[in-house]
């Protein structure tokens, strides 16, 4: 079963994160799926827009320390700070808009996926956590596309506290774009990509890149902001999500 699930549905494409039995955890083969899916949207001239999501109801978990754990440990977990840049690196380079549809939990590095959207849904009685603080670790990834998108108020509530913040909260921050009752996320996300993939051709990926005008940075630079910045506050260096 492959760890990412890409459906074709014509002038757009569904992304699902595909651990059901692991609450859609991530590990090196999910990684290396949805970075390979991206470039692989990303190269079809036909595909305006992309939706994201988890399988079976739940968006990600974060990390699956079950597998970070194990002994032995698997052949790719010396190269998964790698395959972690790798693949928010192809999420920053996205050139089609990316919307997100947040059911039950995004939480730790399962969060920074769901930041990484230009758009996100999440449902009333769901929630986004970014809870690295509580287990004293820093959280680069989820800080990198907070202060890519938000104020450095919104990302300090956000990652200081460490707290579950719920649907409606997520929209009046302005993280989210709206919170559909629990059960209609991925109708009412599905509803909104069908909506916009109607617009002329190439304008929703025109409209990203002008947005994307303001900061003229690469991905590696951006991200290595926040890592080189994690590096710095803590001896020694901890894994990053």
């Amino acid at each position: 079963m492959a760890e990412v699930e890409i459906v074709m549905r014509g002038r757009w494409v569904e992304l699902v994160l595909n651990r059901p039995d692991r609450r859609n955890a991530i590990n090196g083969p999910l990684g290396l799926g949805l970075s390979d899916a991206l470039g692989k949207i990303e190269s079809d001239p036909e595909i305006q827009i992309v939706l994201l999501r988890g399988a079976d109801g739940a968006f990600c978990s974060g990390l699956d320390l079950k597998e970070f754990n194990a002994d032995p440990p698997p052949e790719w977990l010396g190269r998964f700070g790698d395959i972690w840049r790798t693949t928010h690196k192809a999420l920053f380079q996205l050139k089609k808009p990316l919307v997100v549809a947040l059911e039950r939990f995004a939480i730790n590095g399962g969060a920074a996926l769901a930041l990484a959207g230009d758009l996100m849904l999440v449902g009333r009685e769901s929630f986004l956590q970014v809870g690295e603080v509580r287990q004293g670790s820093a959280a680069p990834y989820n800080m990198a596309w907070l202060r890519l998108r938000h104020s450095a108020a919104t990302a300090a509530r956000l990652t200081l506290t460490g707290r579950r913040f719920y649907g409606a909260e997520l929209v009046r921050m302005g993280i989210a774009h709206a919170a559909p009752k629990e059960g209609s996320v991925v109708a009412e996300a599905t509803a909104l990509v069908e909506e916009l993939v109607e617009y002329p051709d190439h304008a929703l990926e025109r409209i990203k890149a002008t947005i994307g005008a303001y900061h003229d940075e690469s991905a590696d630079d951006w991200f290595d902001r926040a890592t080189r910045a994690t590096t710095r506050a803590q001896s020694p260096p901890r894994a990053v999500t």
